[in-house]
């Protein structure tokens, strides 16, 4: 009888000391929702005014991206203290350390990888005056990295070998590398367009291969929108390999040509219209004035040539042709008031006998 008492007194004592230590374990678990929201509250509001004191905004964006894994990490702190508090078995106390780690690794890879995010390369690209595209790729590599690294080290903390794991991830990548080299190629490509810039979205360009105005860039392709509307996706690795015209970077428009007037032209009148229309050309408020050449420059076949070669202000294609064709009529109009005609390909034959009496006798003959 007295033995049972005994045993009867250690259970209920043990069963006290667990209920006790369930309670300990809860109240820990609350204290860290209370810390959870001072920090929410407090500490998290005092540290951001200080972000606010300095030149860049860069720490702001860094401490907004790590508010919440730092919440998770308060609450996960909390239930590992309250975990290793009860009277848990050597393989359970062993299985919630691991947990506990991998949770910390977690959330330290998810701050990183907000920080990595969107906002904070759109940033960094504008002042380092970089693409943003680039920033962009760069800034999925690095998630992807995160993420891996993050893995890897989760995987030895539950004592798994990564090694063999590692090896084949190179081996594989260096089959899909192989089987994808064209791929590999356009994204190499991509990067030689967005660093050097030959051109940009926006922009009229001329290659071998297209012409049109660029409508979309990315690593694999460029997109490009001809003249005939049509919409043409060139690789990136055939398209960074040719010669590339970029029509839009130009500061002035060219126009040249040879006007070609008869030969009947008396010297006078050719020398007077060369003199008229370099004045009409320097005159012309559209004309660049940097160089202005209009010469008599050549007895051709069947024409005496006047080179005129000059810029046009603007670069717009529409308004070009306009200011070229009002410049053709004053020209016109000038060898109209001076009497001289332009010259067309003709070509003159000689004959050694008269065919005209010859003509004239056959004619006499069959009448």
């Amino acid at each position: 009888m007295f033995e049972r008492l005994i045993m009867f007194w250690e259970l209920t004592v043990n069963l006290e000391s667990i209920w006790w230590q369930l309670v300990v374990a809860l109240l820990i678990i609350l204290v860290a929702l209370l810390v959870r929201g001072l920090f929410t509250r407090f500490i998290f509001s005092i540290v951001l005014r200080f972000t606010y004191k300095t030149k860049t905004d860069l720490d702001r964006l860094v401490l907004y991206a790590f508010e919440g894994p730092l919440k998770a990490l308060i609450l996960a702190a909390g239930i590992f203290l309250a975990l290793t508090h009860l009277p848990l078995p050597p393989a359970v106390d062993s299985f919630v350390v691991n947990l506990f780690r991998s949770a910390v690794i977690i959330i330290i890879t998810l701050g990183l990888y907000n920080v990595v995010g969107d906002e904070v390369p759109k940033r960094i690209s504008k002042k380092l005056e970089i693409e943003e595209i680039v920033t962009m790729f760069v800034t999925k590599i690095l998630r992807f990295l995160i993420i891996a690294l993050a893995i890897t080290i989760i995987a030895q903390e539950w004592d798994y070998n990564v090694s063999g794991f590692l090896t084949g991830l190179g081996l594989g990548g260096l089959a899909i590398a192989l089987a994808a080299k064209d791929s590999v190629a356009n994204v190499f490509g991509g990067l030689v367009i967005i660093i050097d810039k030959p051109f940009a979205v926006g922009d009229w360009i001329l290659t071998s291969s297209v012409e049109g105005t660029v409508e979309e860039m990315s690593f694999r392709s460029t997109k490009v929108r001809t003249f005939a509307n049509a919409l043409v996706t060139v690789p990136n690795a055939v398209i960074a390999n040719e010669a590339i015209t970029n029509w839009t970077r130009m500061h002035k428009r060219r126009v040249f040509f040879r006007l070609g007037v008869t030969y009947t032209t008396p010297r006078e009148k050719l020398q007077n219209c060369v003199h008229r229309i370099k004045a009409l050309l320097e005159n012309h408020d559209e004309v660049h004035p940097d160089l202005i050449m209009v010469r008599f420059e050549q007895f051709a076949d069947s024409s005496l040539d006047i080179f005129i070669y000059f810029f046009t202000k603007t670069k717009v294609w529409v308004e070009f042709l306009e200011i070229k064709e009002e410049i053709n009529f004053k020209i016109m109009e000038i060898l109209e008031e001076e009497g001289v005609s332009v010259a067309f390909p003709s070509r003159s034959i000689y004959f050694e006998n008269k065919l005209e009496s010859q003509a004239y006798e056959q004619l006499n003959k069959d009448s």
